[in-house]
């Protein structure tokens, strides 16, 4: 591990002890005293929490068990409660001044208990809301496609994040949607795998049985490169799914073009792989790009449509905010770029914890008219 590494995580570790501190000061401040022992198990409980997703997430990296799994879970689902409870500590004391001008000190600790109760709830409702996998059905005109298009639909498929928290039977499951759409073909735009080091195989063996006419075709996310890239290809391919690492393939007519995502982060390199490609002028392309972003580069290089995923649509608040003070309007959805069109998915699955509130989770299906 590098210097910077460690620094990096010794300060996430700081922070996180910090914020679990905040919260049961407030929970004292507004409760007052507990017993001892109550005391005690209260500042070991968080204590070990504050750990928990740190600790859970390097082991992630390092080793690939049912006991490694099983702690990764709790501390995602810990860390997606944690932010709601670290908000409603942050209302209490505002709450708390609120009541105290009103001469109304005695009902803090109500105002505490509806405040962390509607944060115990909103975790509740993003596990459910997580799990419930939206289809969208997104109309696409694109200039110079071939008739023989018309009608014809693609499964756009983003940020799965197969690992310790979506494992296998996520996978099935959206072979199982993909089965009832019967695209006639398949994108996955990156973040296929969260980057952990869970068995690749067996997270991608559920996508054998995917068998769209013309193919399935990826490109890498960031959390694909984090892992081991050249195994995750090798498994991909064996499961049929054209691997496009800064290549292009012509499918009847259409051009199918994929950047690997660490030669997607310069606008010169992007340049760069996009004229390495040699598109054909005037015929309809697609380009699969993790992260909407650079698009003036993609406009210039003439692509048509970009299918992106990466950032969730927030995935949870209050990081939907920050996401589409990023990333604007190419936060979410169909979108214009001059003559480039980009399709953002919020994605299937989750990073962290397993929640959406502020977000949906889902896959696309295209139609070409």
């Amino acid at each position: 591990m590098k210097a910077w590494q460690v620094v990096v995580i010794a300060a996430l570790q700081g922070l996180l002890l910090a914020t679990h501190w905040f919260i049961y000061h407030t929970w004292i401040a507004f409760w007052g005293p507990i017993s001892a022992p109550a005391t005690l198990a209260l500042r070991a409980a968080l204590l070990l929490l504050a750990f928990s997703f740190l600790i859970a997430t390097l082991l992630g990296f390092w080793f690939a068990n049912r006991l490694v799994t099983l702690l990764h879970r709790i501390a995602a689902v810990w860390l997606g409660l944690f932010n709601f409870l670290f908000w409603a500590a942050c209302l209490c004391w505002v709450a708390g001044w609120a009541l105290a001008l009103v001469g109304l000190t005695a009902d803090r600790p109500l105002a505490a208990a509806v405040l962390f109760g509607m944060a115990v709830l909103a975790g509740l409702y993003g596990l459910v809301n997580a799990r419930f996998i939206r289809i969208r059905r997104i109309p696409v005109q694109l200039s110079g496609l071939p008739e023989s298009w018309r009608g014809r639909t693609a499964l756009v498929v983003s940020d799965m994040h197969l690992g310790h928290v979506n494992g296998p039977g996520f996978s099935r499951r959206i072979v199982r949607l993909a089965a009832r759409l019967n695209p006639d073909l398949i994108f996955f735009p990156g973040d296929l795998f969260d980057g952990g080091k869970a068995d690749a195989a067996d997270l991608a063996e559920p996508f054998h049985a995917l068998a769209p006419p013309l193919g399935s075709y990826f490109s890498t996310g960031n959390h694909d490169e984090y892992g081991n890239a050249a195994l995750y290809a090798e498994v991909l391919t064996r499961a049929g799914i054209r691997v496009l690492a800064n290549e292009k393939v012509t499918i009847d007519g259409l051009d199918i073009v994929g950047v690997s995502h660490g030669d997607s982060g310069h606008p010169l390199r992007l340049r760069v792989v996009l004229d390495s490609v040699h598109l054909t002028p005037g015929r309809a392309n697609i380009l699969l790009n993790h992260v909407p972003s650079h698009l003036a580069q993609v406009e210039q290089a003439g692509i048509g449509l970009q299918l992106s995923g990466h950032t969730h649509g927030g995935q949870i608040i209050p990081f939907t905010w920050i996401t589409r003070r990023v990333f604007g309007r190419f936060t979410y959805g169909l979108q214009r770029f001059g003559a480039l069109q980009v399709y953002t998915s919020s994605g299937a699955g989750t990073w962290g914890p397993p929640m959406r509130v502020g977000s949906q989770p889902e896959i696309a299906l295209l139609t070409f008219e």
